[in-house]
């Protein structure tokens, strides 16, 4: 008996070593193809290095990210171009005041058989049965819509007549915001924010970047892109990612980063009390190890850095904090706060 425990024990220990194994050549695969994905990205999109590096970590998450910048930083080349590079179906939706729920997940219409003569209803599939959704200003349009969306992002399926159609994995949304305008808009109550795992701010280019756009010919054909992954190697990639492995003082530290956020803690900084109303949930430690994973691993590692953490604060937590009119007064926003709170958190609790 005692023989036959200890050799389950080895069994255990040996699957265990060759999982490692397995993940240590898994993130070896992933940081090549993350260096090739930069090289191909490169030949469409000048600049904007870090926001692909945050699609690519939401994406190997299973989670949904917000953009948000002004028009013409090419956010919808970059969303299409990096669809290619990893030979996923790319649908595109302009999201407006009078788009209803139907317009995106599909709707039933009555067909009649030519042969038979008989009617039967047939479910047309909408624009969100694709891989790589861009949700084109998605405060545009009313909060039935944006309900729609939520639930295939939240069930990966959408209910059409009381039928549950399965969306296609990986599915991925990239929903738009433009920070200018605001009339006309439904902007995302804070709750369904919460369900987007990062929120990106795309930055205008550097002086040099802006040089070498303003010389590409208008209207050029999209640049010749060669595809880096696949379907199949993405979805095994977001099974590598939730094995990479997370010290407990590392967690210990993003749990602590979270919690500092909150105001009706009296042992969070002042500064928190004085220009938060409300801090992150438990969702958003979640989301904070989940990114801190994926970056691990686009690097080649199986083991996350605090330095993983704070690289990953900033899009994790700035639309999940919610500042009162003493900050908006003094204009500071939650990028100042979170920055803040870095510098000063120590790593040990």
């Amino acid at each position: 008996m005692a023989s036959s425990t200890a050799q389950i024990a080895d069994d255990a220990e040996h699957g265990a070593e060759t999982a490692r194994r397995s993940d240590t050549d898994t993130a070896g695969h992933v940081a090549h193809c993350y260096r090739r994905l930069m090289e191909q990205m490169g030949k469409a999109i000048i600049g904007q290095e870090k926001v692909l590096d945050l699609l690519l970590v939401a994406l190997f998450c299973q989670g949904h990210c917000i953009l948000e910048g002004v028009p013409g930083l090419a956010k919808t080349m970059m969303i299409s171009t990096l669809s290619r590079l990893l030979g996923l179906d790319f649908g595109r939706i302009q999201f407006t005041p009078d788009l209803m729920p139907s317009d995106i997940t599909g709707t039933e219409i009555l067909e009649e058989d030519q042969a038979t003569g008989r009617r039967a209803m047939r479910f047309v599939r909408g624009p969100l049965f694709a891989n790589m959704i861009l949700a084109d200003e998605i405060n545009r349009t009313p909060p039935k819509t944006q309900a729609a969306l939520l639930q295939a992002m939240q069930e990966y399926q959408v209910t059409v007549a009381g039928e549950h159609h399965a969306l296609s994995l990986p599915f991925f949304v990239l929903g738009t915001q433009n920070p200018i305008e605001s009339e006309g808009t439904y902007p995302l109550p804070e709750a369904q924010l919460d369900r987007f795992m990062l929120k990106i701010n795309v930055e205008y280019p550097t002086l040099d970047q802006e040089i070498a756009i303003a010389l590409i010919p208008t209207g050029a054909d999209p640049a010749d892109v060669e595809p880096v992954l696949g379907r199949e190697e993405i979805l095994d990639i977001q099974q590598v990612v939730r094995r990479v492995l997370i010290a407990s003082s590392i967690a210990a530290y993003a749990v602590r980063l979270v919690r500092a956020t909150r105001p009706d803690d009296d042992a969070n900084p002042g500064f928190v009390r004085q220009y938060v109303s409300w801090g992150a949930g438990p969702r958003a430690c979640q989301a904070l190890l989940m990114g801190a994973r994926a970056r691990a691993l686009l690097d080649g590692r199986t083991n996350v850095s605090v330095e993983d953490i704070r690289f990953m604060a900033k899009p994790v937590l700035r639309h999940r904090l919610v500042t009162n009119f003493t900050a908006e007064s003094e204009n500071i926003t939650t990028d100042d706060l979170i920055g803040r709170l870095i510098d000063e958190l120590p790593e040990v609790g």
